[in-house]
């Protein structure tokens, strides 16, 4: 298991190991709306191969896959949790995946709380903030190979 302290910025072999063990990732806010960042993101995770599961209450169906109200209610256990809400929520989406043993909490650009990543931590996860999956993965030029 990788640890990260709150106030660290992972290096390049964490995030490397990190994406190229998950198989499975929920994106806790993922939008119905194709122009928002998180339908764009999720849609890309999809298409370099991660089985990826919708969560917003919200919203009942993503382009005829079922969208799921919480981590929870997910048919099968998550490798990554990528996060979509502001940050003041985070903690909220850290307690849930402590409890559905998720491996990694991913919370995207601009969202993060250090209070919530110390709790990730304490818990065993792994925890990445204010980071865009999508341009790490790109930049580290990951692939099913690696």
């Amino acid at each position: 298991m990788i640890n990260l302290t709150p106030s660290s910025i992972p290096d390049d072999k964490t995030l490397r190991d990190i994406l190229s063990n998950a198989k499975t990732i929920a994106v806790v806010g993922h939008s119905d709306k194709p122009f928002r960042t998180s339908y764009q993101i999720a849609q890309f995770l999809r298409s370099v191969g991660y089985r990826v599961y919708p969560v917003n209450p919200a919203v009942v169906e993503i382009d005829g896959q079922s969208s799921y109200p919480t981590l929870k209610d997910l048919p099968e256990a998550i490798d990554l949790v990528n996060v979509f809400r502001r940050s003041e929520y985070l903690n909220e989406v850290v307690e849930e995946a402590i409890l559905t043993n998720a491996k990694t909490i991913w919370a995207q650009l601009g969202v993060r709380d250090r209070q919530a990543a110390q709790n990730a931590i304490d818990a065993g996860l792994n925890i990445v903030m204010d980071t865009c999956i999508k341009v790490e993965y790109l930049r580290l030029k990951i692939n099913s190979s690696s």
